[in-house]
Order: structure tokens, then sequence, then C-alpha cells
């Protein structure tokens, strides 16, 4: 009988015999120069000032922040754009030399013409930023800007900003504002007879409908996910740590060109379903585990959200396989009906009639989530959870370029079991296109890859 690699040694051998590819950077310059269009559009008479993310504290990779980079596409640390809606005109402004620019990775071309690169005409140093404003608020009542906390790397807008409130902004020994309000806060001292507004929502009402440009990132970032979801399944057994599972699915998104991953790979096993998102690795899988990971890459600032379930040895028992076809029938009932122009609650009226048809309690309070929004969990794009400016839950109509989660959710923690079947979906002229498609999904798919070698 020959004996197995260690899962940790054959990563180990890949990293030494496969070089690993650079993901693809940006869009054309003509799909941030529409999206600023579009915004100067929602302010005509008024001036918008967005803050890039600063120069990390510590010594990692800097990412720039969501917005920033949804608008103009730069990844230059300490950077500044102003949008002026009254002549219809972008100012970006940073400083960095050559010599820092390669340092941090970025486009010496991008240091060298930003002007050409980014077609933005006019790029300033970013100590013109104060002089710029001032100007400005002589030709305008009203300055936008961002209230809400920048998405950095693995970050959510308002995740973070309820975070950062209960931990800082309201802690009676601490009491900071972010540094977002504290800008605003700069701005109303400096400039008081300027009126300062939130801007928050207007970008991200633009990014809630996704471009085509931005379909095919996301459909990268899917596609990477199902690799390294089957790697992972494919790699699970008794006897197996979650610390060596999380580090092939991390391996193989990064070999595929992943910047990063889009939040930490979240792995449920026995006692720990109780917690909706454990990810601390500290388990080794037993015989008769019932394993749910939910994990997804970054691809070039665009994410994906993928969970599947699966047994660790490998073969469904009784139980295992009663729930796990019930909630693979409510997936297939969701997906089948996501076109434009219903709701959510539309579908959930079908998963409701699913799970009457075949015999389940569809008022269990179990189902009262996925019946009320019919499957949907959250939106997705740059960030897991992406913001939106506007939304009105379960009687959202869907419109094509919409992308969000397809998140069937059950627990059963009293059992130490629990499924979580997410799909990354889009909706399509016609009907929708499930972006990670190819993941085992039936019960036979996946206790067929299982027993691959």
């Amino acid at each position: 009988m020959k004996k197995m690699i260690p899962i940790s040694l054959m990563v180990s051998l890949l990293f030494i015999s496969i070089q690993i590819p650079c993901a693809e950077q940006g869009f054309d310059k003509s799909e941030y120069a529409a999206r600023r269009a579009k915004f100067m559009e929602k302010i005509p008479d008024c001036v918008a000032v967005i803050l890039g993310a600063t120069t990390p504290a510590s010594d990692i990779q800097f990412y720039q922040n969501n917005d920033f980079y949804y608008l103009c596409g730069v990844e230059i640390p300490n950077a500044a754009l102003i949008m002026d809606g009254i002549r219809k005109q972008s100012t970006l402004f940073f400083s960095i030399n050559e010599r820092e620019a390669r340092g941090e990775g970025i486009s010496v071309e991008l240091v060298r013409t930003p002007e050409e690169v980014t077609g933005i005409n006019r790029v300033l140093p970013i100590e013109r930023l104060s002089s710029t404003l001032s100007r400005l608020s002589l030709q305008t009542d009203v300055f936008y800007t961002m209230f809400r906390p920048e998405e950095l790397s693995r970050e959510n807008s308002n995740e973070k900003f309820k975070a950062l409130q209960k931990t800082m902004t309201m802690n009676m020994w601490d009491g900071r504002l972010t540094r977002e309000l504290q800008f605003v806060k700069r701005l109303k001292e400096k400039f008081p007879h300027i009126v300062v507004k939130d801007c928050s929502p207007l970008i991200w009402d633009l990014r809630k409908i996704k471009s085509p440009a931005e379909i095919e990132y996301l459909r990268k970032a899917a596609q990477i996910g199902v690799k390294a979801h089957i790697a992972l399944m494919n790699a699970t057994r008794p006897g197996v740590s979650e610390k060596e599972l999380a580090a092939l699915f991390e391996y193989v998104c990064k070999k595929e060109k992943a910047q990063d991953l889009a939040f930490y790979v979240i792995l449920m096993s026995g006692p720990n379903h109780a917690f909706g998102h454990y990810h601390k690795h500290d388990r080794i899988f037993e015989n008769g585990d019932f394993i749910i990971l939910d994990a997804g890459p970054d691809y070039s600032y665009y994410h994906a959200d993928i969970s599947s379930t699966f047994p660790a040895n490998g073969k469904f028992s009784p139980k295992q396989k009663k729930i796990y076809e019930m909630s693979y029938g409510i997936l297939k009932t969701c997906l089948d009906n996501y076109r434009p122009g219903i709701t959510f609650r539309d579908v959930g009226e079908k998963v409701k009639q699913f799970l009457v048809e075949n015999g389940y309690d569809a008022e269990n309070p179990k189902f009262k989530g996925l019946i009320r929004y019919g499957g949907y969990n959250h939106s997705i794009g740059m960030a897991t959870h992406d913001p939106m400016g506007t939304f009105t839950g379960p009687d959202e109509v869907l419109r094509p370029g919409f992308v969000f989660a397809c998140d069937i959710n059950l627990p059963y923690p009293d059992q130490e079991m629990g499924i979580r079947l997410e799909d990354t979906v889009v909706i399509t002229e016609n009907g929708y296109e499930n972006l990670s498609h190819g993941l085992p999904r039936s019960l036979a798919e996946v206790e067929a890859l299982m027993k691959k070698k």
C-alpha cells in the first residue's frame, strides 16, 4: 500500500514547481471615466472630494479602498480625487516618486504619465488639495464626501462602521471619530459657509448594478473559487486539520491569480455549527463530521462568495442526506426562478410551494427568511457584502447586472450539523447566470468527487 503524501508537503512542492502569475489590474480608463461622469450627473451644482487609502501602518501589501478605486482605478497611497459637477471635471492628487512606487508594486508609468494612464486630465500634488478646495469653496455651496468608513481588503463598509461606532466612537474611554467623519469635521471648520453632504449612497447606487466588464471579473473570481472549493473537498477526510485545508484554499486561489481572499476562510463542523462565521480553524475532522465551507477569492478587487456542505468521510449519513436534499431542492427552486422584472418575494413564493409539495412544514421558522427573500442574502461586488444606496428588501425588483448571493443556510446546531449552499448569481437580460457554476451540488456529485484520490 502506497503511503499518502501529506497535504502540507504537497502544497510546498506545488509552490516550488509552479510560478504564480499576477492578477489583472483594473479596467480600461474609459470604464472609470464613465463612472465619474455618471456620478457628476448626480451633483450638477456641487463638488465631491474622495480620499484614497493611506499608507499601511504595518508591513503589509497596500490595497486601495473600494470607492476610490471604483472611480479612478488608482492604487497610489495617500491620494485624493475631486469631481467637479459644475465643470464636469476630475482632478487627481498624489505625491509619490518612482522608487516609492516600485517598492509598492505600483506602475512607474502611472507616476510618470498619470494623465495618459488614468484618463484624468488634471493631476496635481497632494499638497495642493487644500488650496484647490479653497478655490472651489467660492464657486459652490456644497461639498460631498464619504461619511461611511472606507472598505479595504476583506472589509465591508457598513459592518466596519457599526464595529467602529461600538468600539471607538461611542466608547467612553476613546471617542475618536472615524477617518471619514474627522475629514467632514475639518471641512466644516475650514469652510463654515459650505454644507458638507454624504455621497456614500450616491456611489453605492452606481456600484449596485455591475457593468459587463465588472461581471467578467466577478465571473473569474467565482470560477477561481469553484476550483478552490473542489480542491478542498477532494482533500478532506477524517484526520485532516482545518488549518491545512484553509491553507490549501488560499493557495489554490492565489495560484489562479486571485490577489487575496474575499474574507477569511470559514470552516464549520462539530460544535462550531453553532456559530455563523467560524474561522478559528482549530479542529481536526472526525468520522461523521458534516462540514460547511464558506469561502471565496478577491480577484482584482472583485469578490465571489461560495458555500459548500459535505461529509468529512465522503459519504452522507441518512440524516445528512435528508436535510441536504431538501436544501439542494430549495437552491434549485431559487435559481430556476431568478429573472429580471420579478421580486425576491415572488421567488420566495416558489420556495414555499416547493416545500409544501414535497411534504415539508413551510411554516417552520427555519424557512422564514428563505421564503421572504427567495434565497437572497446580500449583494456582491467589490465587497463580499457589497453596499447599496437603495434597496427595497423582499420587494426589490430584479434588474440585469445585479449580483448577489443565493444562500440556502439552515443551521442545526443542536445536532452539530448545518447546511449552507451558496452561489454567486447575476441577473441577465433573459434570466440569470450562476457565476459559480461547476461545483458538485447533488448528493451523487459530492460523493463522486470525494471518492477521487
